[in-house]
């Protein structure tokens, strides 16, 4: 398992970055960014915390990265605090999309997918536009594990498929229990109508991230 999107008691999950990091390995995963949910008010702090962690314990075989989810952050702040993000030295940037099941202000994702992040976690009601834009923007559009964002995991994956736009396959951990194997991941992608290609295509598509992250 291939993880991009995950959190730690840095922000609201249960486990500290060690724990995180040693509960996946043990569930299996080769590679998983830690991306924090993030504004101005910790997004230095965190990017600094979480790159000295990761830098500990990445080992042979395993692959830990440093990154931010920012959230319900206004449309129009976006674009600035991607690249402040990037410029403290978070290698993933996770944009929290307009999920079904939290209030996101209309409009983040396209914002999101305009400031060219690397994930759109959880979109929503994606529109064929935003899938178009994500595409063009090298952009991976989100299928989630995590209850109450899944909802939408459908219309994404079939808009995805409509109009070749790249998927990743995450788990938005906040607790061990979130964390899943290759076998849970899999029925996951079958639940949103895709298939065992689709899931092979979304872990080439969240190594490739991570890879190219640290490089």
């Amino acid at each position: 398992m291939i993880d991009c999107h995950t959190h730690s008691i840095l922000s609201d999950g249960a486990l500290i970055p060690a724990e995180l990091i040693r509960r996946a390995r043990v569930k299996g995963y080769a590679a998983m960014a830690i991306t924090d949910h993030a504004d101005e008010s910790n997004v230095e702090a965190l990017v600094a915390a979480l790159s000295k962690v990761c830098a500990v314990y990445r080992v042979r075989g395993f692959l830990a990265v440093p990154g931010v989810e920012l959230t319900h952050i206004p449309p129009g702040r976006i674009p600035a605090l991607v690249k402040r993000a990037r410029s403290l030295g978070a290698r993933v940037v996770v944009g929290h999309g307009e999920t079904l099941a939290e209030p996101v202000e209309p409009g983040t994702n396209m914002a999101y997918i305009k400031a060219r992040v690397d994930v759109l976690a959880h979109p929503g009601l994606l529109s064929d536009e935003e899938c178009l834009l994500a595409r063009k923007n090298s952009v991976l559009l989100e299928i989630t594990a995590r209850a109450g964002h899944s909802l939408s995991n459908g219309r994404v994956a079939a808009l995805a498929r409509r109009h070749g736009a790249e998927m990743a396959l995450n788990t938005d951990a906040h607790a061990p229990g979130d964390l899943v194997d290759d076998e849970t991941a899999v029925r996951i992608v079958l639940g949103a109508g895709l298939d065992a290609e689709d899931w092979r295509r979304m872990q080439g598509n969240a190594e490739g991230l991570l890879k190219n992250a640290v490089r």
